[in-house]
């Protein structure tokens, strides 16, 4: 039995369980099925490409979606105009992109014309969510300049190259080496097999103008937030620093203003809350979230505002009888996690629209999980905020690279630095990862302390599997099928399985990417209900090891299967749960380990926010 999942689905409302059709022999058509679609990628059009303001954590009313229909061509060819579309932002290989071809250099061009009610002294950004791996932009024909990084947001300063009453030329050169390079990339290899997946080269995240004044807030860094005190302190860092330019910056509980402050824009600011006013924290329980405004003005004139939120959360280790245990908010609490890799059929690296990223976000919060583990990639930063309005934490990834060289070195540092920079806003992200599985392990104490530098309010998992530097603050091991504790016990760091399970139940023909034959997975299960029992008895394993050894975290692989990696909760295009929904209640016992170990489980979909 399993259950269908559809595009109009909500993890409350799943559709009623039909047969699994395991007496379906595979066809010729559904080998490598590029055409593998979910219900959103089906409604997938030029004109409602992820049309949703992209940054939540910085928000500004004025902005213009550049995200649709660009012409597309290969570097290499020869022809000087333009022959084919792509749809932005999906990766070039990708169904979605309309072009579904491996390529290593490429170039996207549109236009644009600046809208007529922008201020003729307003400065034009041009942002990227990310494009994979290096991009170098030209407007008008001009180099505005170039980045490299293939998962973090950048920005170019586009003012000196507009026409402001007339179209403008946009055209993206994009170089992606893939595993022929040594630069982060997770998961992706242009010869995708077993644990490797399609590369997902090019723009794959929207791309965006916003206009500011020349004088801006160019980021709102969210520094501390102390429940114990009432405070929070934070900072807007404005583009440039001159005289007579002051802050002003405000929290909202729902509509009510209760704490202001007045400052200049030079460093922190530190907003009080009344002694009258309740203080609450966020957790999977209930993700309680603050709204954040801040005014730039000059010379008292307003010359910029941007909304943001934040939340009172803590993540901490703490020893219980000498054992180091993870605690949220001062209290123990087990994270029972999932790990979701964020690869889909039809849009590779970027999923089809963003109700899908939250239904996958939905369906891990309805199977008991109060975790995900981001896996070898990074996110758009709506997905996180889905996760900090619903109360999913997170335990980020950084996306391994080979390593070898020292300027690949620099360059992993430098993606490390900004992923944290760009990330670390969202209150549900409560660990980073390093490095997984000994790949392209170097330097883990300089890392370690470098990451403990940007943002000391986390955990680390220097070295998830495999090779342990016995830093960090958690010991984590992986193990298929498992569970399995890690090996040594370590007196300072709380042990986590980081990895295990890989259950594989082939889903029907018409849910695979591949053969019959060729899906894989770490143990075979013949049918549903023996799926059931399986997670049933890891769920005993895991409880005992909670009891007994303080266990303090395991990750379950994986949420979803991936091209020939048939080992997922749903099947690849997400419309096929493979628990049955009589099952449902069972397999959340995986939220009993908490309710009943330590006392901290409850009903998984109350959301309490002060955010809509």
């Amino acid at each position: 039995m399993i259950v269908v999942l559809g595009s109009g689905a909500t993890a409350q409302s799943l559709k009623q369980p039909q047969a699994l059709r395991r007496d379906v022999a595979p066809s010729e058509s559904v080998a490598k099925n590029r055409s593998l679609l979910t219900s959103w990628g089906e409604a997938v059009t030029p004109n409602n490409v992820h049309p949703e303001y992209p940054r939540p954590t910085l928000v500004r009313t004025q902005w213009l979606n550049l995200n649709g229909s660009w012409d597309w061509k290969e570097a290499n060819d020869q022809q000087e105009d333009f022959t084919r579309q792509i749809l932005v932002p999906f990766p070039v290989e990708s169904t979605l992109s309309g072009v579904s071809q491996p390529t290593e250099r490429c170039l996207y061009r549109r236009t644009f014309t600046i809208p007529s009610d922008w201020a003729e002294d307003n400065h034009i950004l041009l942002h990227f969510g990310a494009v994979d791996w290096e991009a170098t932009v030209f407007v008008n024909s001009q180099q505005v300049g170039t980045h490299r990084g293939g998962y973090d947001p950048f920005s170019f300063d586009i003012t000196p190259f507009i026409h402001r009453h007339e179209p403008n030329e946009l055209v993206v050169h994009v170089f992606d080496p893939s595993q022929k390079g040594e630069q982060p990339r997770g998961r992706q290899s242009t010869v995708p097999a077993g644990v490797w997946y399609t590369a997902s080269t090019g723009i794959w995240q929207t791309v965006w103008l916003e206009p500011v004044s020349p004088h801006f807030i160019q980021t709102l860094q969210i520094i501390r937030a102390d429940e114990k005190t009432g405070t929070v302190t934070l900072f807007p860092m404005v583009n440039t620093l001159q005289k007579d330019l002051t802050v002003m910056a405000e929290v909202l509980d729902g509509e009510e203003v209760i704490a202001k402050v007045y400052g200049g824009c030079d460093g922190p600011l530190l907003l009080q809350f009344s002694n009258t006013h309740r203080v609450e924290t966020w957790s999977p329980d209930s993700p309680y979230l603050y709204q954040v405004r801040v005014q730039l003005s000059h010379k008292e004139v307003p010359i910029d505002r941007v909304s943001s939120y934040f939340a009172f959360r803590k993540i901490e280790i703490v020893k219980e009888e000498g054992i180091p245990v993870i605690y949220l908010n001062g209290k123990r609490l087990f994270l029972m996690g999932v790990i979701d890799q964020g690869y889909w059929p039809d849009g590779l690296s970027t999923a089809p629209s963003d109700n899908a990223s939250r239904m996958d976000i939905s369906v891990a919060k309805l199977l008991g999980f109060n975790v995900i583990r981001k896996y070898q990639k990074i996110e758009p930063e709506r997905w996180y905020s889905w996760c900090d309005r619903q109360g999913m934490l997170v335990w980020q990834d950084m996306p391994g690279g080979t390593n070898r060289s020292s300027a690949s070195q620099t360059q992993f540092r430098e993606e490390l630095q900004r992923m944290i920079q760009a990330r670390s806003r969202h209150p549900s992200i409560v660990a980073w990862t390093i490095f997984n599985e000994g790949a392209g392990q170097h330097n883990t104490a300089g890392y370690v302390d470098e990451v403990r530098r940007l943002d000391p309010t986390r955990l680390i998992n220097a070295t998830s599997g495999w090779t342990d530097s016995r830093l960090g603050d958690v010991h984590v091991s992986h193990k298929f099928p498992g569970p399995e504790m890690p090996a040594e016990r370590d007196t300072n760091r709380a042990a986590v399985i980081g990895a295990f399970g890989g259950l594989t139940l082939v889903p029907a023909p018409e849910h695979l990417w591949t053969h019959h034959e060729r899906a894989w997975g770490y143990q075979n299960i013949p049918n549903s209900g023996s799926l059931v029992k399986r997670y049933e008895q890891m769920h005993e394993e895991l409880r005992r090891s909670i009891q007994t050894q303080g266990l303090a975290g395991a990750f379950f692989h994986q949420l979803t299967d991936i091209e020939t990696e048939c080992n997922g909760l749903m099947s690849y295009n997400r419309r096929m749960l493979k628990v049955p929904q009589q099952s449902l209640e069972q397999i959340k016992s995986l939220e009993q380990i908490n309710r009943e170990t330590i006392n901290m489980g409850s009903d998984p979909f109350y959301h309490k926010t002060a955010i809509n």
